[in-house]
């Protein structure tokens, strides 16, 4: 293929190739974007789903009306999350109010519902966790790649002047390297906001059923204590 040839070739890697170094940069930045973007969408698709078929269980256990002191000895131990690790923190706090007789209603009452609103808020972050990237690459994405086109567009116009010539040839290929990059901008901007939109309302679901069931752990333990029984 000779010089003029490959001057005129419009394939993406063609365009790419020719485009400069600052419009390279652009386009090498988006696809990256675009492939991390990906990746969290798979990550939090499948997080969510597993999370919600952990509280299912969760929620089936709990529901059967075991003692909770049954119901912590199956799910103790490390890495626990969504509900079992809110009732763990519950009963954990239960545990070191009553070793050391600190467990009057209304201040054992009171922690509880602490404990509880500390696990919630960790179980949200982590359900929350990369959801801001999404937002970001969302915003920013077509901006980004709307830099990359003016830088182009400005290169063009440069080439345009001092060849001395406004052929649609000489235009039409600093033009189309400088749209590429709008095009890679929106290539990763717009599922990056679907995605957002759709993990954001999964995961304000999962925080309502922590929160539900934190409110429900609280007023059975503390029926439990005004009654005086053991869990």
């Amino acid at each position: 293929m000779d010089v003029a040839a490959q001057a005129h070739d419009f394939s993406m890697f063609a365009l790419f190739m020719q485009a400069d170094w600052v419009v390279k940069s652009v386009m090498i930045g988006l696809v990256i974007a675009s492939v991390w973007v990906w990746a969290i969408i798979a990550n939090r698709l499948a997080a969510y789903g597993k999370a919600k078929s952990e509280m299912a269980a969760f929620d089936k256990a709990f529901a059967s009306g075991r003692p909770l002191a049954e119901l912590r000895a199956d799910y103790a131990g490390a890495g626990q999350h969504g509900l079992s690790a809110v009732f763990l923190a519950a009963m954990e706090e239960w545990d070191k109010s009553h070793a050391v007789q600190a467990d009057n209603a209304v201040g054992l009452q009171s922690r509880l519902e602490i404990a509880l609103d500390l696990a919630v808020s960790e179980q949200s972050a982590d359900l929350e966790k990369r959801l801001g990237f999404l937002a970001t690459i969302g915003s920013a994405g077509p901006f980004v790649g709307l830099f990359g086109t003016v830088w182009g567009i400005m290169n063009a116009f440069t080439a345009i002047a001092a060849a001395e010539n406004t052929s649609l040839a000489v235009v039409a290929p600093g033009i189309a390297e400088a749209l590429l990059a709008t095009a890679l901008g929106l290539l990763a901007a717009i599922p990056a906001v679907i995605a957002y939109n759709k993990l954001s309302a999964d995961a304000g679901k999962l925080i309502a059923r922590l929160e539900g069931f934190a409110n429900r752990l609280v007023a059975l333990m503390s029926r439990q204590l005004d009654a005086g029984k053991s869990l």
